[in-house]
């Protein structure tokens, strides 16, 4: 049974065992050997788990024993139960245990580690989870806002801190996470609106590649491909006779050794493949044959997987993302005179183009999204919802078709 133990004071019994009474019919007390030693109340109580647990407090504190017991009771009935305990683990132990549920993308994996030991441990790893409360929150957002860090990289911190603090609370360490009090501001990501190359600007970045490197302008613009999918990309993939190619693979860098993957999203699609494009791979294939390349699948000590690849430089030669945009992409624009910007002009503005060429042209939200790997169409209509042509005009001639067209001040023109 629950109740609050007086460590001083107990009971005094006469020569029979027999609690003796006061005047007011209340038990006399004497002194235990515990008298004036440490905390003197103690709280003793069961938990949901049926084990015995038990928090002291000072002298003069019974007030305080008496509502720790009922709080500690009411949880109990309301399922809100938090072990007294638990909140003394520390960040950074509830974040190791976090992180091995994660995503085993070795990528992705790496990125959180960077973060977590870079810009989230240093303030909060040694603090105690029960002592992580909105101000702490708030504290660490206006260091990150005086670093100047970019409202996505903060809001990318912020998430993981709250993921963290959200399984803290479904682990019963706290009762409520920090980071979604009222009054913490969550930084907010935001994507600047894309901006679609000109068809003479993407003309004049092909001209500035080398020729071995030309076929990643139609790999990108005319099948939508990501520079890791078209680093990675084998004449084995297409289908001549369906005229679609598989984007089976991409190449990606984790910890300085590069590797087979599968696209980003995990799984695998399918792209249609036109004619004129086709004609294009054929072309560069004719004069570059591909590479056979062995690299491991998915991990450093994955299975080695071999693959013809379309895009390697002299001698099978294979480039990290970061180095092919900095020795092949940008010295396209350096060749062509034309001024690389560092957001606007990636080989992600191939995607760009692709995705609006085929908005252009009636393609639908859902269609492209399979075609560029988005798992959810809202994301493609988020990013693209300007390069959408108005439906306005085709509405209008919709209802003139019921309605005709007037001819004149007092009368329709017939349908």
């Amino acid at each position: 049974m629950a109740h609050v133990e007086d460590r001083w004071y107990r009971p005094k019994r006469d020569d029979a065992g027999n609690v003796m009474l006061n005047r007011r019919g209340k038990p006399e007390l004497e002194p235990t050997e515990l008298f004036g030693k440490g905390l003197r109340y103690r709280v003793r109580y069961i938990d949901p788990d049926g084990a015995e647990r038990s928090k002291s407090f000072a002298d003069k504190k019974k007030k305080q024993a008496d509502d720790f017991l009922i709080e500690i009771e009411s949880d109990k009935r309301e399922g809100k139960y938090i072990d007294p305990r638990a909140s003394r683990k520390t960040f950074r132990q509830q974040a190791e245990n976090w992180f091995k549920g994660q995503s085993p993308d070795p990528a992705t994996r790496e990125a959180l580690r960077s973060r977590l030991e870079r810009q989230i441990y240093p303030t909060f790893g040694d603090m105690f989870i029960g002592r992580m409360n909105p101000a702490a929150i708030r504290d660490w957002l206006g260091k990150l806002e005086e670093r100047k860090l970019s409202e996505n990289y903060k809001a990318a911190l912020f998430t993981i801190v709250s993921a963290v603090l959200d399984s803290a609370r479904e682990d019963r360490l706290i009762r409520d996470n920090p980071c979604q009090a009222k009054t913490v501001r969550r930084p907010e990501a935001s994507s600047p609106k894309v901006v679609v190359w000109k068809e003479d600007k993407l003309r004049s970045v092909r001209g500035g590649l080398d020729d071995r490197f030309s076929v990643i302008v139609p790999l990108g613009s005319g099948l939508g491909l990501r520079q890791g999918e078209i680093l990675g990309v084998s004449p084995d993939d297409i289908d001549r006779n369906g005229l679609i190619l598989t984007v089976a693979r991409q190449i990606k860098t984790v910890g300085g050794v590069m590797m087979f993957a599968l696209p980003k999203g995990g799984k695998t699609r399918t792209v249609p493949l036109s004619v004129g494009v086709l004609a294009e791979l054929d072309a560069h294939m004719k004069k570059y044959p591909p590479a056979t390349v062995n690299l491991p699948w998915a991990r450093a000590d994955g299975d080695q997987v071999t693959a013809r690849l379309m895009v390697t430089g002299a001698d099978a030669r294979l480039y990290t993302g970061d180095l092919f945009t900095k020795v092949v992409w940008q010295a396209a624009f350096r060749e062509a005179e034309i001024e690389y910007r560092k957001r606007a002009d990636g080989m992600h503005a191939l995607r760009h183009f692709y995705a609006s060429t085929l908005l252009s042209r009636g393609v639908s939200i859902k269609e492209l999204a399979e075609y560029l790997g988005h798992a959810d169409p809202g994301f493609t209509l988020r990013t693209y919802t300007h390069l959408v042509s108005s439906s306005h005009d085709r509405a209008r001639q919709a209802v003139d078709a019921v309605f005709g067209r007037p001819t004149s001040d007092d009368g329709l023109e017939a349908a």
